[in-house]
């Protein structure tokens, strides 16, 4: 199958960081059904579940988030390890270190309220996958 992504991509509104997305990503993949090839769908559709964070991925953008994920968990892991003061080791996954994203959860972390520390963490999230996505303007990416 072709891949359409331009008509995909153009069709799509955008979205806004805060914002309630226009639609469910079910929806989202019943629009993408037709117009990407079975294998980008099936990669769209392991990106919904949590065993992506399991699996040896080899998409370039996708490895690139899983890590920043994993790397932005196992600093939340470390700071609340050591507030109750038992080892992080066992408890950590595989990822890059990353110094900022020490900082972002520290950040996160002596903010007042919970929904600011996660709102803050979103903002973290949705600023990374705005550079994964830069210059990738009509691919899988």
């Amino acid at each position: 199958m072709a891949a359409f992504y331009e008509y995909l991509i153009s069709s799509l509104p955008t979205l806004l960081f805060g914002a309630k997305p226009p639609f469910t990503f079910e929806q989202f993949l019943f629009r993408c059904n037709e117009l990407v090839p079975a294998e980008d769908l099936a990669l769209l559709q392991l990106c919904s579940q949590a065993e992506v964070f399991e699996q040896a991925v080899e998409q370039p953008t996708l490895k690139s988030w899983i890590n920043f994920e994993r790397s932005l968990r196992n600093e939340l892991l470390k700071l609340r390890a050591s507030r109750k003061k038992i080892a992080p080791e066992k408890f950590l996954r595989a990822g890059a270190d990353d110094p900022a994203l020490y900082h972002a959860a520290l950040t996160s972390q002596r903010l007042p309220s919970l929904i600011e520390s996660e709102t803050m963490l979103d903002r973290e999230r949705w600023q990374k996958l705005d550079e994964l996505s830069f210059g990738h303007y009509f691919d899988v990416d």
